[in-house]
């Protein structure tokens, strides 16, 4: 097994909790974990009620490795409920299940990031030390527009009739930058960032900011595909 040289800050832990109802997989990431923060406690638990048990007890872990499909739980509720009950705790969602919507929805409650099952321990290590230096960790699959650069966004037949230097605008909208910003990072008269957006929003047959957003969202969600599975759990 590969193990990453990426530096993680053990200090920062000294408690964790699983919360998975697979024996194998739970003692597995245990032991990857034990290899990470060699001196943390570490609890595990099969079910949410269990989890938040171990709270109840007094049990206040930093990090909490959280899987979304346990036996006692449908949908996100549980991750919410856990959420509310550790506000300071780092809470790393854990799971096979996985769409663009339930990433983003998890974000949206506090998840500090979302690691794939099929993650390797050299993944692993390097996401903890992300998570454990304070940022957030999201999969690339799962990234919005302005968490990412990607041009294959714009090859979809709704984005590909902008100009590149709109395309360029079009990014950076979609990392909320204001106009006059626009125009410092691409050396342009900020009149003139005003008529390439207004001659995009057209291109779009949008109105605003706002819905261009949307729709370059929209894009990225279709080219990814959402798992029936995964857009079940955001209807409970």
């Amino acid at each position: 097994m590969e193990h990453s040289s990426a530096l993680v800050n053990q200090d920062a832990v000294s408690d964790i909790l699983i919360v998975d109802d697979h024996p194998l997989y739970s003692d597995a990431l245990e032991q990857a974990l034990e290899l990470v923060f060699s001196e943390a406690h570490i609890r595990k638990a099969r079910t949410l009620g269990a989890a938040l048990q171990e709270v109840d007890d007094g049990f206040a872990p930093e990090l909490v490795m959280f899987d979304l499909k346990l036996p006692d739980v449908s949908g996100i509720s549980g991750f919410v409920s856990l959420r509310q009950k550790l506000p300071h705790a780092k809470i790393l969602v854990v799971s096979s299940l996985a769409s663009f919507d339930l990433v983003q929805s998890l974000l949206k409650e506090g998840a500090c990031g979302f690691l794939p099952k099929d993650t390797s321990a050299r993944g692993l290590r390097a996401v903890l030390a992300d998570i454990v230096a304070g940022r957030t960790y999201v999969p690339k699959d799962f990234q919005t527009p302005e968490d990412c650069e990607t041009e294959q966004v714009f090859d979809h037949p709704k984005l590909a009739d902008l100009t590149p230097q709109q395309k360029r605008i079009m990014q950076l909208i979609c990392r909320g930058k204001p106009n006059k910003q626009i125009a410092y990072e691409l050396s342009l008269a900020e009149a003139t960032v005003k008529a390439h957006i207004t001659a995009l929003l057209r291109r779009l047959g949008v109105r605003n900011r706002t819905q261009a957003v949307v729709m370059v969202e929209g894009v990225i969600a279709s080219q990814r595909g959402a798992e029936p599975e995964a857009r079940a759990f955001l209807m409970h």
